[in-house]
Formats: structure tokens, sequence, C-alpha cells
């Protein structure tokens, strides 16, 4: 079947079941065509709690659907593809933060949202990579532990000195791709070209950036400033969409390795086949979304 055939059939399809579609913007950028919502984990996971839609097709990774299905414990949410796994959110499971906790009684925990829910049910509060500095913050505590990205918890770490984080070990493979001679190689490259950062990569890559942010900041930077060249150490999708949206400026990868296969297992066929057979669909155990919930709101409350 066609794109053309196939992305006229899903949109008539989600019109039928009362669906949306949401797309990390880690995907294929030919999923954009049927997505009624294209962002980051979370913000698509709220937006598509306050539709009337019945069924949420999450085209991400299987820790974003289970956020969807905590926030919309009364809709069907349905994974397109059931490969498209975390790297990193596989590195802690229910036994590991549990471990992790006993270790260090008493000091809150904050989980980043690249978890499992079983994960974020035994957490205090939830942060995204955009607002993790502000939440710990928020905590008032003088230690604080971090799961799972070690390198966000660094990253938090160098913007709060007076506030020990414990770090649990997991990281994102993707991100750590990228090596600082690399960055500097471009920086020489193209000498005014502006260096944007996710805070997943390793604190040296950090230290060479004009802008660290989460994927929607970068794009929000990129979007509103007036540079001509922008070098991008995140995973390749942003850089697709940035170079369709902004065609008038330059978008550089900052490596041919900063690829996540994960997030590229979803396809149009994958989407079409969950609205004719509620393929994958996301369930959680339902005292485990109350608890996860509870981290989630008490981040969202922040504001």
């Amino acid at each position: 079947m066609a794109n053309t055939e196939l992305i006229e059939k899903i949109n008539k399809l989600k019109k039928e079941r009362n669906a949306i579609i949401l797309a990390h913007c880690y995907q294929n950028p030919e999923i954009d065509f049927v997505a009624d919502y294209v962002g980051d984990s979370l913000g698509l996971s709220r937006l598509a709690s306050k539709t009337d839609a019945e069924i949420i097709v999450f085209a991400g990774v299987y820790f974003m659907a289970e956020t969807a299905k905590i926030l919309s414990p009364n809709k069907t949410v349905l994974l397109p593809n059931k490969n498209s796994g975390c790297n990193m959110a596989d590195m802690i499971n229910l036994k590991q933060v549990k471990e992790f906790k006993e270790k260090n009684p008493g000091v809150p925990l904050v989980c980043y949202v690249n978890s499992t829910a079983e994960v974020k049910a035994q957490c205090d509060i939830c942060c995204t990579s955009a607002n993790a500095i502000e939440v710990i913050k928020s905590l008032g505590e003088k230690k604080v532990l971090f799961a799972p990205d070690c390198y966000l918890g660094s990253f938090a770490q160098k913007n709060l000195p007076d506030i020990e984080i414990i770090s649990y070990p997991g990281y994102c493979p993707t991100h750590l791709r990228i090596i600082p001679d690399e960055i500097v190689k471009m920086k020489i490259m193209y000498k005014d070209a502006k260096i944007l950062v996710h805070p997943e990569c390793h604190q040296e890559v950090v230290k060479l950036a004009d802008f660290v942010g989460s994927t929607t900041q970068i794009m929000q930077y990129c979007e509103s400033t007036k540079h001509k060249t922008y070098i991008i150490a995140t995973e390749k999708g942003v850089v697709d969409r940035l170079k369709r949206d902004f065609p008038e400026k330059e978008f550089i990868l900052a490596s041919s390795k900063l690829v996540c296969h994960n997030m590229k297992w979803n396809t149009l066929d994958d989407i079409l086949n969950s609205l004719l057979h509620n393929q994958h669909e996301v369930t959680v155990e339902e005292e485990t979304r109350q608890k996860a919930l509870s981290s989630i709101q008490r981040m969202i409350e922040l504001k």
C-alpha cells in the first residue's frame, strides 16, 4: 500500500474509532502525517488526557504509552510496535529501585519520566529533562536520590551544588554515543554555529554547549533565535523535523550515531494495524497506576 493511501486510511479510521495518534519527535517523520500531536513524551500524554478520544495510539516507546495510560485510565492505549522499548528505562526494575531506596533510607527519590510505571510508583516525584533542576530544588532537601539517568543527575548536580544528588547508574545509550571530540571538530568546521545539547549527554559534551535543554526546548530555541546554523546533539528525529519546519536555517546532526533504533520501530503499517485490531494494548495495574499518578501530579502541581 502506498504511503498516501496508508495515510488516508489511517486518518479515516482514527475518526471512525474516535482515536488520537501521538508521535514522539524521535519517530520517523512520516508518522507526522497521521499524528494529531508531535512532541515529548509527558507533554503528549497530558494533551491526550484532555481530549475526548477513546483510543490513544502512542507512536513512541513502551514507557510513554504507560504514562499515557496512567493519565488516561479510561482510554484504550495502544503501542503500534511491541518491540519499541527504552534501554534506559529497562536498566532499572522494581527490585532494583527498591534496593536503591533501601541503601539510602529516608532520602526522597526523584524519578525521570523515562522510566516504567512500576518505577514511577516507587518515587516521591517525577521530573522531565526540562524541569529536573526545578523539581529537585523544590524538595528542600540536602540529599536526593535520582533515577534512572545518572547523566541527567550529573547535570542537575552541577546546577545544584548545595544538594547531594545520588544517581542510579542508568543512561541513554543513544546520547552517550556522542563524544567531546566530535563537538570540537564541528565547532571548528562551523565557526558561527550554535551547539545545542540534550542533558542526557556526557557532561564533557554538555560543557561544550551554547544551550542545554530537552528536545522540546531545543526545538523552541531554534524557532525563537535568529542564528543561521545549529549543531544538534540529540536524536536524529529532532534534526529531521527542524530541517522540514525551518528550511531557511541549517541544522547539523552532531554525530551520525545519534539514532535511537527503538524509536524507529513504529511504522505507518503498525499504526494501521493497531487501529484495526487494537494491537498491543498497554495496561497498568491500578494500585501501581495510582502511585505513579501521584508522583506525576506532584511534579505538575509545581507549576
